[in-house]
This record gives structure tokens, sequence and C-alpha cells, in this order.
């Protein structure tokens, strides 16, 4: 049996294709293929569908090979050919507890919006907080800031670990915070250290959505931001936490969720 997630998020489409495999007698679901397509300016129904057919094709399955179809993310909706549609914090919960069993705080950070979730035992998320309407607590805010100071998103994150100075952002806006940036560079404050101060602001607002719903047990961050290292390390700092967990592919972790809810649901 195969089932499908798909997370339309706001810059890409994310698939993961679940197969339920024999393992000594018993069936176990295990990932048979993940697919990432950034869909340029062509609509999200027309994405859905391309990044769907490319999963497929890379995988070596038949369309009614699957089983089932279930979409999360801002576009879900777009997902014409989905079965059903779950909202992003059940789908990022599902799937961080199923890569970390013992997780029970998850932070989703994506390109632009960032939330704090309290899942279960089994993966079912009881709370959450997030900032849809701001992209300051989200991944385009650390990106705009990186155009700023002329580097990459990985240059920027490698920079700021380069730094141990404590610069406070005051902007809670992407434009005004753009304004203290040049500032900043104007006054000569050394890249490294502007970085760094615009990492601590973006994990400060998210860190203040997760306390919303509370810090407990084992905290996992899923999303694109978990990319960043120094994101993660500014993270940790302001949860005041030893360990962040972070998948191997953390992009992936909604349509994982969406997949294995599906396969729920066949069953």
């Amino acid at each position: 049996m195969i089932t499908a997630g798909i997370d339309m998020g706001s810059r890409s489409v994310k698939v993961v294709l679940l197969e339920e495999i024999d393992v000594e007698g018993k069936p176990q679901l295990a990932i048979k293929k993940t697919h990432l397509m950034m869909p340029g300016d062509i609509d999200a129904d027309q994405a859905a569908e391309a990044a769907f057919t490319q999963a497929l094709a890379a995988a070596g399955v038949s369309r009614d090979q699957v089983k089932s179809v279930f979409a999360t993310g801002a576009g879900r909706k777009q997902v014409e050919f989905a079965t059903e549609g779950v909202t992003e914090m059940t789908a990022g919960a599902r799937g961080a507890v199923y890569m970390y069993p013992q997780a029970r705080t998850v932070v989703d950070v994506g390109a632009e919006e960032g939330r704090g979730i309290k899942t279960d035992s089994d993966g079912k998320a009881i709370d959450f907080a997030g900032n849809e309407k701001c992209a300051a607590g989200a991944g385009s805010f650390a990106e705009a800031m990186s155009r700023a100071l002329q580097l990459t998103l990985q240059e920027f994150g490698e920079a700021s670990l380069k730094s141990d100075k404590s610069i406070p952002m005051n902007a809670q806006c992407t434009v005004f915070a753009e304004s203290e940036v040049v500032s900043l560079i104007h006054s000569s404050t050394p890249k490294e250290d502007i970085a760094k101060a615009v990492l601590d602001a973006v994990a400060s607002r998210v860190c203040a959505m997760v306390r919303r719903v509370g810090i407990e047990g084992n905290v996992v961050l899923i999303g694109g931001m978990a990319h960043n290292p120094g994101f993660v390390q500014s993270l940790k700092n302001a949860m005041d936490v030893d360990e962040v967990l972070l998948p191997e592919l953390p992009e992936f972790v909604s349509a994982l969720g969406c997949a294995l809810i599906a396969a729920e649901r066949v069953h």
C-alpha cells in the first residue's frame, strides 16, 4: 500500500510517498520517495499536479497504486486531487512524533510562517500558537536581512555563529528591521554581529509563540529554517534548552505527517 502527503507551502511543494512494507511478518511504514519542487509563477493547482506527477515518476509508481493523498499547507485547498486536507499543525505534529517519539514540543519555521505546537505521545496536536500575519518570525525575514548584508542565507547563518555579541533589534516589521540593519552597516558593525542580531530576533519571536503553548519534553524543529545553524543556536539560547532535535529532512516533516494520517485512514 502506498499513500502520499503533499505540503503546499508559500515557496515550495513537498511530496512524500509512504509505503507499507513487510518486516519479519509485521507491516511497517517506510518513506519510499521525497520530492521538492519550486513552482515559480505557475498556479498552485498546476504546481501540485506537477510535483505529484514528478514524485510518482521518480519513485516508479503509477497513480492508481496510491491509495490516498492528503494535503496540508497554505495552499492545501488547491490540491484538487487530494482525498482530504489537514492543518499544518496536525500534519507537523504527526510527522515530528513519528520521527522522534519522545518529542512533545514542535517548532515549525518555514519561509512565511512560524508556529509552536504542543503534541501528545500519539502525535496529535493539542495546542498551538502561530504568527501567520507577520514574517518577522519566519525564514523570509532572515532571507531579506541576508540580502541586505550581501550574503547567501547559508553564509548568513554561518556568520552568526562567529559572533558572541548581543545587539537588540527593536523593529517588529521586516521593512523597519532592514532599516536597522542598514544603520548597523553604516556604523561599521561586523556582519557576523548583525547576522546574529537578526537570527536572535527571529528566535525570540518564535520562542514567545512556543512559550504560549508551553515548552514540554523534547523540542523538535521542522521547516526550512532548521537548515540554518545560526538560527538553531539562537533558538536554543532563546528557549534555554540544551538540545533541539533536527530531522534529516526537516522541510518534509509535514508532508510525511499527511502521508501517515492518510495511511491510518485507509486502515
